[in-house]
This record gives C-alpha cells, sequence and structure tokens, in this order.
C-alpha cells in the first residue's frame, strides 16, 4: 500500500537517515513555493485521470495503470468526509491528504503518524529500540528537523517511556496529532479544490 505512495509522492534524497534543511526563508519565498506547491500536487494527482501516452512496455505506463487503479469514484471520495479514518485507509486518500498537507508545510504530521503505525508493526526489540530512539529524535524532541506540535507534557511522557520501549512508546503522541489533524488540517482538506475535484470528477482542461 504504502509503495504507491511513496512512488507518487517521494521523499527527499538521501532518505530519513539524512538531516533535513530546516530553514524556511523568507515571507515572500514561502508563499511562493506554497502555490508552486499547491500547483505541483494537484498537477500529480491530475495524472492519475489522464491516459499515459507512453508505450506499454515502458514501466511508467505500468505506473500509471496501477495508480489509476485506485483512483476513487465519487461515492468512494464522499465517504471521506465522513471520518479521518476513512480517508487515511484509502491509498489515494492518503497520497491527496499528503499532498494538501505538503502545500501546508505540515506534512510532518503524517508522516510521524504513518512511522508510528510502522513502528507498531515491529517484532524485534533490538530493532524497536533503535527505531524508538530515531522517532524521537527526528519528530519529538525540542528543535528536531521535523519536530511535530505536541505539549510539553506529551513531550516528556514519550521521552519517559524511552526508558522502558515497547510497541505503545508513542501512542499518545501519535493520539495527540491525529487529533490535531482531524481538527485542523483534515477540514480544510475537504474544503479544498483538490478534494472538490474528486467529488465532483472535474476533468483537467487541457494546457
Amino acid at each position: 500500500m504504502m509503495q504507491t505512495v511513496l512512488l507518487l509522492f517521494p521523499q527527499q534524497p538521501g532518505g530519513p537517515d539524512i538531516e533535513c534543511n530546516c530553514e524556511d526563508g523568507s515571507e515572500g519565498s514561502r508563499k511562493k513555493k506554497t502555490k508552486n506547491l499547491a500547483k505541483d500536487m494537484k498537477n500529480k494527482l491530475g495524472f492519475l485521470r489522464r491516459r499515459n501516452e507512453a508505450t506499454a512496455g515502458n514501466p511508467a505506463c505500468k505506473l500509471d495503470k496501477v495508480l489509476r487503479s485506485v483512483k476513487p469514484t465519487p461515492e468512494e471520495a464522499l465517504k471521506w468526509g465522513e471520518s479521518l479514518e476513512k480517508l487515511l485507509l484509502h491509498k489515494y486518500g492518503l497520497a491527496a491528504f499528503r499532498a494538501f498537507l505538503r502545500t501546508e508545510f505540515s506534512e510532518e504530521n503524517l508522516e510521524f503518524w504513518m512511522t508510528c503505525e510502522d513502528y507498531k508493526k515491529i517484532k524485534s526489540q533490538s530493532k524497536m529500540a533503535s527505531k524508538a530512539r530515531k522517532i524521537f529524535g527526528e519528530y519529538i524532541a525540542i528543535q528536531s528537523c521535523k519536530e511535530v506540535n505536541l505539549d510539553s507534557y506529551t513531550r516528556e511522557h514519550t521521552k519517559e517511556n524511552l526508558q522502558n520501549i515497547n510497541q505503545n512508546c508513542f501512542d499518545l503522541a501519535q493520539k495527540r496529532i491525529f487529533g490535531l489533524m482531524e481538527k485542523d488540517s483534515y477540514p480544510r482538506f475537504l474544503r479544498s479544490d483538490l478534494y472538490l475535484d474528486l467529488i465532483t470528477q472535474k476533468k483537467v482542461s487541457p494546457s
């Protein structure tokens, strides 16, 4: 499931082990970047509506076929408005929401939530310990590159959990971030052109 999403919205070169650049730049640059990102992400999702003109043997053609297979019907997309859970359970829904968060510079919230989901599937205690420290250092530690917005109690509670690492170490933090997305970003996503285009099946105008 996640392979398709990552192919549509690949991570930055270097992977999660590389420290990211946290410089925000000027306000004007941020606004310009927001517009460009919004346009770029909408074009990427609009790509799913168009037939790939490449030959059948081209990997890009095969990828297009896979992505088009998960494109929702208007009825399916409407169900995403019932809850954030339903949105995240759909491959295309997850990709669309991630694209939207990227335009708002808050993609780290969804990345953290997804990382916690993967963390809970780890069986090896040694791998779990290593992953837990990495997650804390990347998303929870103060001034970390992808720091998510957590209250001090949740941050300290999660830090204490690292003294006795288990699958539930990040449950509270994950719940807080899910609640933040649910109350903040999710309602805006439902009002966005990205989502409205899906439920009304608007066709992309030829450029």
